[in-house]
């Protein structure tokens, strides 16, 4: 069985328990999912972003809360580093001119270097990779 990478958004829906993407990460062996260093980064820059600009002390409050929750959250998966070998990876993608966000590339430098395919509902940028397997779990599965 593949490892399965769920990028940033997909882990957004998997917090918000969206039932498609929540039934297949249930359906696999905790071992068989991860997420990346990049995704982290991400998740935590928008609580960041968010309590920067906190302009109430509910506001402050709420942004340290979710800061928390997402720390816990995001380490309950294994978390796969952005090694030398995916940076390499990661540069030689950036010289093709994919059209893809650079954290994508990130992410997809990381999911090749350890043989994962990425899960994510942008299956339109992440599909210009070659090469890369890419799934979208916010669609039922095919029927075997």
């Amino acid at each position: 069985m593949p490892l399965y990478v769920l990028d940033t958004d997909c882990i957004s829906l998997l917090r918000d328990n969206h039932p498609e993407v929540s039934r297949r990460v249930r359906a696999l062996p905790r071992s068989d999912c991860a997420i990346t260093v990049i995704t982290v980064e991400e998740q935590l820059n928008g609580w960041y972003t968010f309590l920067r600009k906190a302009s109430h002390p509910e506001h402050g409050e709420r942004a340290y809360r979710q800061l928390g929750e997402a720390v816990l959250y995001l380490a309950r998966l294994p978390i796969l580093p952005f090694t030398l070998p995916a940076i390499a990876r990661f540069e030689a993608l950036k010289k093709q001119k994919l059209n893809v966000r650079a954290n994508d590339l990130r992410i997809t430098a990381i999911a090749r270097e350890v043989g994962a395919v990425v899960v994510t509902r942008n299956v339109r940028d992440f599909g210009r990779v070659p090469g890369l397997g890419v799934e979208d779990w916010t669609q039922p599965a095919a029927a075997p």
